[in-house]
């Protein structure tokens, strides 16, 4: 019961206090994105951690002059690669086969399977596919700095073209998928702060068939 406690701790975070988060701290957060599950272990995403007080001053241009991108400890980027290729699949699977002692070829039925479903969609398919990825790692993210009694701000408002030219992302084949500023709540200064956290009656949002 610890993680619903730390869920409802947890609200998105309007103004935080420049307090910075221990860096074991923001591991244990990088870990649990990175253990996220992802459609056929794929991982199509990379997370990028962001303290540099001057880039954060540029995203935030670029992010609606939200406050929480520097008045957080640091900022993480979600972003998800821009197409399924046959040689990052291979990639995958070559290291997973590696890391698990097994004969590159063990898996090659469902490799192949998976190069010909992916590579005759679109690069925007594919790429809407790798972000629903991410948000799987970005939602264990916000649960574990929850735990950790982090207080973080999930983001969709920012320009995505923006924010992929100024850390560089076409040339890792990225594009933004969402922004998590990390820090602490300022008591006195979020008008949210001590606000009853809200979501819909049950009855409305759970259906069960039995």
């Amino acid at each position: 019961m610890e993680l619903l406690d730390a869920l409802n701790w947890r609200y998105a975070t309007k103004k935080m206090n420049g307090q910075s988060v221990p860096q074991e701290k923001i591991e244990k957060i990088l870990q649990a994105a990175h253990l996220a599950p992802t459609s056929s272990g794929l991982q199509p995403f990379e997370v990028f951690v962001i303290s540099n007080p001057d880039l954060k001053h540029k995203i935030k241009e670029v992010a609606f002059q939200q406050s929480q991108i520097v008045d957080g400890s640091h900022l993480l980027v979600f972003a998800a690669w821009d197409n399924y290729t046959t040689a990052r699949i291979e990639q995958v699977f070559q290291h997973t086969a590696h890391s698990r002692g097994l004969v590159s070829a063990t898996m090659d039925d469902y490799k192949n399977k998976l190069i010909a479903l992916y590579t005759n969609r679109s690069s925007a398919e594919n790429f809407e596919h790798a972000a629903r990825q991410a948000y799987i790692g970005f939602g264990m993210a916000i649960a574990a700095a929850a735990e950790l009694k982090v207080d973080a701000t999930p983001m969709e408002g920012f320009d995505n073209a923006a924010l992929d030219r100024l850390l560089e992302l076409d040339k890792k084949g990225l594009k933004s998928v969402t922004l998590l500023p990390l820090g602490y709540r300022d008591e006195t200064g979020d008008w949210l702060v001590n606000l009853k956290k809200v979501r819909k009656p049950k009855e409305e949002f759970i259906t069960e068939f039995v």
